[in-house]
């Protein structure tokens, strides 16, 4: 692609005046390939976001439905969704987003027989997961085959984000903050715990906002830091960890 045409101009007009982006950080975020795993609270407003910016092609994984319980955070289902495939109906409300956006869908749960073939494919991916035992697959396999690697995690009014680029040999992993061999699932989940909808949306739209700077390469992202958000008491804070 050696210039943009009269639609896409017009499209991403917004972007395009941005200093650090421009025409050629627009290319980038075209070519760039995302993988999320998790349609749920995180995954759909990521997904949005990233489909509106213009990347070239992004990957959904999520072998649930869309229960009527889902509805209060996950932003890109509605009523008519209920019982139906969550990666086939994001697929479809995405294309009607941006039809340019490659969507491939995978209708399983990410697990040690299937992760490394889906994730290979991809220069970053987005942890939507609400599991530990998840999460810490995805990091591991993030750490081998030296990916980008943004995972969230909401409860209650509080989001967590983490950054990390495996390509850089001092960039710290999950497994130094969560330095305890067994996580109770109990603080991710939101039956339990509870999750205000407005914090999801948050949370998975700053993933994509990392995500994007990622792949253009501006601004700081949150290397060996952790970024705790209490939208209960409005603060934001950046905590430091070090690889061990």
């Amino acid at each position: 692609m050696s210039r943009l045409d009269k639609s896409q101009i017009e499209r991403y007009s917004r972007q395009l005046v941005l200093k650090n982006i421009g025409p050629k950080g627009q290319k980038k975020i075209f070519f760039s390939k995302i993988l999320i795993v998790g349609v749920g609270g995180l995954g759909c407003p990521a997904a949005e976001n990233l489909v509106r910016a213009g990347v070239g092609t992004i990957g959904l994984i999520d072998n649930d439905i869309v229960n009527l319980s889902n509805i209060h955070r996950q932003s890109l289902f509605n009523s008519k969704d209920l019982k139906k495939s969550k990666v086939s109906v994001a697929a479809k409300k995405l294309k009607q987003i941006n039809p340019k956006t490659k969507i491939k869908t995978y209708k399983s749960r990410l697990n040690n027989n299937n992760i490394e073939k889906i994730i290979q494919g991809y220069e970053l991916i987005i942890d939507g997961s609400d599991n530990f035992q998840t999460k810490f697959l995805i990091n591991d396999y993030c750490v081998k085959l030296k990916k980008k690697l943004i995972t969230g995690a909401i409860s209650k009014f509080d989001g967590h984000i983490f950054t990390f680029d495996f390509k850089d040999k001092k960039t710290a992993s999950l497994r130094n903050f969560y330095q305890e061999k067994e996580i109770s699932d109990d603080i991710l989940s939101c039956e339990f715990e509870g999750v205000l909808g407005t914090t999801a949306s948050m949370v998975g739209a700053i993933q994509a906002n990392e995500t994007i700077k990622m792949i253009i390469g501006i601004g700081q992202n949150l290397k060996n830091q952790i970024l705790i958000i209490d939208l209960l008491n409005l603060n934001f804070r950046k905590v430091k960890f070090q690889k061990r």
